[in-house]
Order: structure tokens, then C-alpha cells, then sequence
């Protein structure tokens, strides 16, 4: 066997655990002031103050809240699956994280005599493992409801595990759209195309607004979140969670805010390119300081998203059930499915 395949970059091995260690802990940092931020933005809608008596303007109220919650009492049904039920949050924690693997968080950089990729993992079907990952997302939820041997926590299970799914769909199918215009399934590559030419709102805007709906839905996020704000499920999925295994549920919520509107912002808003229709490089910048400009710009955009998610919560009431699934079913696949037909007719008169 020829030695040289067994040779390995461990310059490379290293970028990348520093990297994914640095986006975690974004993740986190961003998911635990996230839950300030929606306390303040509900209390400036709502004419309040909200949280401002834990340091300066409240800004310490999410640890205070995080150290609250590690100092409650660990409960763990004696009639539940022990190994399920801790393993269900766990899941929905991980697989909250996972989708982050292939965003490009910014350009490529140089350091130390290296070309850094601001990308965990450029896989050329970027898309499809971020569905994958969305997929795998509801056996949290499904494996801890079921764990917790409570109906209300089933009922709630079962209301995510199908809400989940049917957004799915029409999710996928907006993207088909979006696929054939690009001829590619590697985010990076999009993010690409996009620098060159137009982001792809400007061509597909009713793709991004029924992917957008679908991220609602997919998140648990008013006015979707029937999985456990109804009155007859107590807490849905969770109710029998508390401490950090509650935590992590909540956490994972607020994660799968942030990675989608990462998504969106990759998919149809250029992702780290800064100013559409235009080319930075005549400003003659160094490639580590684009590189910064740009994942400031895509930080930017999230957390324009962020902010809408918040705001529609706080804006719109919730659906009953069946209105969330006649939406689904009845509204957004056809949707997306003339939005797929037009796409597919638009592209063949071009090329003739």
C-alpha cells in the first residue's frame, strides 16, 4: 500500500476542530441571548422594559435564567424509559447543531501561510444533508414524548412528528425550484453563483416565502407551535421534562432558529456576499478582512430573520390544528408545485 495514502493533514484536522468548537459556541452564545433578545423585543411591542434589573440594561438575565435552570430539580418519571427519555433531548440538541456543518459562514482566509475555508464541510449535496438532518430532527421529539409514558406528552409528540413532516414537503419542493435554476446542491457553490450574479430572492421570491412559512413550522414557532401551547396537551412533548433536559429542548428550539435563518440567508440572500449586484473586490480589501466583512454581513442577515421570527410571535395568533395542516397540505404544496411547474417553463423558453 503506498504510504502516502495513509499521510494526514493534521494542520487540517486541527483548522477544522477549532472551527467547529468557535461555530458551537456561537450557537450557543447566540441561542442563550436569543431568548433575552425575544423577551425584549416582546416587551417593546407589548409597550414594556422587560428584563433590565441583571447587569447593565438585563444584559446577565440569560445567565441568570441558565443557572436557575441547572439548579432545578432533576425529575425523572419512574414510569418512563429512562435511556429514551434523556436520549431525546440529547437528539434534538445534536442534530440542532448538525445543520450547521455545511453553511459557508464567510470567504475563504489566509492564515499562518494557510487557505482557511470558513466552512466546516463543502459537500457538493449540501441540501440533501440538510434535509437529512431536518429528518432526523423530529426522532427527538417523537422519542421523547413517547419516553415520558404520559398521553398529553405522546399527543403532543405525535402533533410535531406530523407538523414537522407535512412542512417538509413543501419545503423540498420549494427548493426543486430553486435547484434547477442553480444546477447545484452545495451551498457554497449557490453562495457563489449569487456573488456573481443575483441573490436568488430576486428569482425565485415565492420559493423563499413558502421556505420561509415552511421554517416556522419546522421550528415550533408561533404561529405553528400547536406541538405544546395547546390547552389540552399542558406542555406537549415536554411536559414531563425539567432542569437542563428541558434545557436542551428549549435550546435546540432557539439553535434551529439561528442555522435556519443561516439556510435562508445562504439559499436566496447571498449568504456572506455583502452588497448585491455589486463586486467588493475594487475595494481592494485583504482577503482575511473580506472574509470578516462577509460573516458579518451573513450574521447580519440571520439576524434580520431572527428578528422576524420573533416578531410574527408576537404579532400573530396561533392556528388551530386543523388549519395548520390544511395550510400544509391544501396551501403550500400546491404552491410550491406551480411555483416548480412555472420554474421548469421558464428555464425551457430561455434555452430555446
Amino acid at each position: 500500500m503506498d504510504i502516502t495514502l495513509l499521510a494526514v493533514d493534521w494542520a487540517l484536522v486541527l483548522e477544522k476542530f477549532i472551527f467547529i468548537a468557535f461555530i458551537i459556541t456561537v450557537s450557543l452564545v447566540v441561542a442563550l441571548y436569543m431568548t433575552f433578545g425575544e423577551r425584549k423585543v416582546a416587551a417593546w411591542i407589548q409597550d414594556r422594559l422587560g428584563p433590565n434589573r441583571a447587569g447593565p440594561f438585563g444584559i446577565l438575565q440569560p445567565l441568570a435564567d441558565g443557572v436557575k435552570m441547572f439548579f432545578k430539580e432533576e425529575i425523572i418519571p419512574t414510569s418512563s424509559n429512562k435511556i429514551l427519555f434523556i436520549l431525546g433531548p440529547s437528539l434534538a440538541m445534536i442534530t440542532a447543531m448538525l445543520t450547521s456543518a455545511v453553511i459557508p459562514w464567510g470567504d475563504k482566509a489566509e492564515l499562518f501561510g494557510r487557505t482557511i475555508s470558513l466552512q466546516i464541510a463543502d459537500v457538493n449535496i449540501g441540501i440533501l444533508y440538510v434535509f437529512g438532518i431536518l429528518s432526523l430532527g423530529v426522532y427527538g421529539i417523537m422519542i421523547g414524548a413517547w419516553a415520558s409514558n404520559n398521553k398529553f406528552s405522546l399527543m403532543g409528540g405525535l402533533r410535531a412528528a406530523s407538523q414537522i413532516i407535512s412542512y417538509e414537503l413543501a419545503m423540498g419542493i420549494s427548493l426543486i425550484a430553486l435547484i434547477m435554476i442553480t444546477g447545484t446542491l452545495s451551498l457554497g457553490e449557490m453562495v457563489h453563483q449569487q456573488k456573481e450574479g443575483w441573490w436568488n430572492f430576486f428569482v425565485q421570491p415565492l420559493g423563499f416565502f413558502i421556505f420561509l412559512i415552511c421554517a416556522f413550522a419546522e421550528c415550533n414557532r408561533t404561529p405553528f407551535d400547536l406541538a405544546e401551547a395547546e390547552n389540552e396537551l399542558i406542555g406537549g412533548y415536554h411536559s414531563e421534562y425539567s432542569s437542563l433536559k428541558l434545557g436542551f429542548y428549549l435550546f435546540a428550539e432557539y439553535i434551529n432558529m439561528f442555522i435556519s435563518s443561516a439556510v435562508m440567508a445562504t439559499l436566496y440572500f447571498g449568504g456572506y456576499d455583502i452588497i448585491p449586484f455589486y463586486d467588493e473586490s475594487v475595494w481592494g480589501l485583504s482577503a482575511n478582512i473580506m472574509a470578516l466583512l462577509g460573516a458579518a454581513a451573513l450574521f447580519f442577515k440571520i439576524l434580520v430573520f431572527i428578528f422576524i421570527f420573533m416578531w410574527v410571535r408576537w404579532t400573530v395568533p396561533r392556528f388551530r390544528y386543523d388549519q395548520l395542516m390544511n395550510l400544509g397540505w391544501k396551501g403550500l404544496i400546491p404552491l410550491a408545485l406551480f411555483n416548480m411547474l412555472v420554474t421548469a417553463a421558464v428555464i425551457l423558453f430561455l434555452k430555446k
